[in-house]
């Protein structure tokens, strides 16, 4: 009976759009806690405060809600239709990270959990669910291995041997007992491309992440200055970062997106750097509308588009850094600074010098 119900269960899940389903106990990833103390105790979180809160939560799902007897782990491809390292190359355009270039992943992914979960109450009455996509302390990558979706990769994220790494994560908490998955094992074998690949060293060892050190984290969750040792290595990247997760050889078997927005209308794959520079509150908010990118906030977005600027090599962005050397932002109005005299000492735009 259970296993006629996890039959249907993924045909549904599939049905729905994700590309790979598997379920695990709660507490299947024992290891998750110790990494979590490790990390968080050497202040690798940066100041993403809300990781040390409720770390009893993240580290042991069972206590995050004690009646949960099966999780449900799901993977919906978000793979790329264009080359994301292409516009990295091109200084006088933003880089911002694949993911957020279309629609904000969070609304469509929850939509088709609870599309999924009220199929599973329907068949289960009385039975309780749980949906979680990234906005609640639980830990999707070590849930997602233990239900055999793939594994976390040396840079730490999930991959799979069916499904490559551009995948997001969604989960049902459930009281109903369904049979588990085996988990998946490490595949990476002596690579290390994604480690190579990293702009800033920001991985200690294999399987570990500094995210002080981790682009996506300086041009996101950052707020302040960013740390003038790495403004050089962001380059033309003002949102996210995609080097290592496009360096993995396992995506070769990347499964294709289904979900087209995702992809966007092509607005953000290569945004001019000077036609954001000038963005004000209102035209940010309009330009990123369903975007993940506007939770950021104009001014730490505007403080990235000018790193970027100073990186260009290209002395005629200075006019558009003018107005921004008396932002009401001093973070803005300091980053303008560092841009124009970057580009007035003509510093080359392979990053070179501080």
């Amino acid at each position: 009976m259970a296993g006629d119900l996890k039959s249907r269960l993924i045909e549904e899940a599939r049905a729905a759009g994700f590309a790979k389903v598997g379920v695990c106990r709660p507490d299947a990833a024992p290891q998750t806690a110790g990494r979590l103390d490790a990390f968080v105790a050497a202040g690798r979180h940066g100041q993403m405060g809300w990781m040390a809160e409720r770390m009893g939560w993240r580290g042991d799902p069972t206590a995050l809600w004690p009646a949960a007897r099966s999780v449900v782990m799901l993977a919906e491809s978000y793979t790329p239709d264009v080359d994301p390292m292409e516009v990295v190359g091109q200084r006088d355009l933003g880089a911002i990270s694949v993911y957020a270039r279309g629609r904000d992943y969070h609304d469509i992914v929850k939509k088709r959990l609870k599309r999924v979960g009220r199929w599973l109450l329907e068949q289960c009455p009385g039975e309780e669910i749980k949906v979680f996509v990234d906005t609640a302390p639980v830990m999707e990558k070590p849930l997602a291995q233990a239900a055999g979706l793939g594994w976390q990769g040396k840079h730490t994220n999930l991959l799979g041997r069916d499904i490559g790494n551009w995948v997001f994560l969604g989960a049902i908490f459930t009281t109903i007992d369904l049979p588990v998955d085996a988990p998946e094992v490490d595949h990476c074998g002596s690579c290390r491309k994604c480690l190579d690949a990293c702009p800033t060293d920001a991985f200690p060892a294999p399987f570990q992440l500094d995210a002080r050190r981790c682009i996506s984290y300086l041009t996101i969750e950052h707020k302040g200055p960013v740390p003038a040792e790495f403004r050089a290595a962001l380059g033309n990247r003002i949102y996210g970062c995609d080097d290592c997760l496009a360096a993995c050889p396992w995506n070769k078997f990347a499964v294709a997106a289904q979900e087209m927005r995702y992809h966007g209308t092509g607005a953000l794959d290569a945004p001019p750097l000077a036609e954001l520079a000038v963005l004000d509150d209102a035209a940010f908010r309009a330009m990123f509308s369903g975007s993940p990118v506007k939770r950021l906030g104009r001014d730490r977005f505007v403080r990235n588009v000018c790193y970027a600027i100073g990186n260009s090599g290209r002395p005629e962005l200075a006019a558009v850094l003018v107005p921004l050397l008396a932002d009401p932002d001093p973070v803005v109005a300091d980053a303008a600074l560092w841009a124009r005299e970057r580009l007035t000492r003509g510093v080359a735009a392979d990053g070179a010098g501080a």
